[in-house]
């Protein structure tokens, strides 16, 4: 994936959100909206996050599958597309500004309650395509008001602590800018503000882009496209 990937992500992710602008996320009816996704990715229906078998405890299990586990609250029908497990693979650049192609699998799950829960792990991957080994996970949550204002938190196993908000462009795509970005003493010393975009692409992949402030404007930091592998 090149500098040209990330620009074809990010245009598609547009086009995604421009083809719908009559749909507005926060009038979607709950079983019209699961049942549009239950036929959208019926292949990975039969799959969810595999359970940690750890002991009882008196709350329900997260579920990355909308057909299993807690019913998603009803606060959360304009995310609903984002549930699931997605993996496939973006371009990076690093903090010297050399490019290089990661692997990711990305868990967007809930429990019922208003907020989903977000995990990333990534890895590298050579010039000849193989992986190489562990690369940043990011782990933290996403909530929407009743008037679709996203926020998104998260941190970073690099040493970065960030508050996104946002707002959807319809139901299959939403866009966020960073409102705080903290960087530990050990974390990455140029990251400046950032922007990201997530959409469902024409061929229902996820595509995401993040793009970051340098010396006075936006360039690609980070860009995937996934496949649903389960939910």
């Amino acid at each position: 994936m090149s500098e040209n990937n990330t620009e074809n992500t990010a245009n598609n992710i547009e086009t995604t959100a421009d083809s719908h602008p009559e749909n507005d996320p926060g009038k979607l009816n709950g079983n019209d909206a699961v049942n549009q996704a239950a036929e959208q990715w019926k292949d990975a229906a039969s799959r969810n996050i595999p359970a940690l078998k750890l002991g009882d405890t008196p709350v329900p299990d997260d579920t990355a599958n909308l057909r299993r586990g807690p019913s998603l609250h009803d606060g959360l029908l304009g995310l609903l597309p984002l549930v699931g497990v997605w993996q496939g693979e973006g371009q990076a650049h690093d903090t010297k500004g050399q490019e290089y192609t990661f692997g990711q699998q990305l868990v967007i799950a809930h429990d019922g309650e208003n907020y989903l829960t977000f995990s990333s792990r990534t890895w590298t991957i050579d010039t000849e395509g193989k992986p190489e080994g562990p690369s940043v996970r990011e782990t933290g949550f996403w909530r929407i008001s009743e008037k679709d204002e996203i926020e998104v938190t998260y941190t970073s196993s690099n040493g970065i602590v960030e508050i996104f908000y946002g707002e959807p462009f319809n139901d299959r795509a939403w866009q966020l800018e960073s409102a705080s970005t903290m960087v530990t003493e050990t974390g990455p010393k140029n990251l400046g503000p950032g922007k990201r975009m997530y959409g469902l692409m024409p061929n229902n992949n996820l595509g995401w882009v993040d793009e970051r402030m340098v010396d006075g404007e936006m360039r690609p930091y980070m860009s995937a496209e996934l496949t649903r592998i389960a939910g």
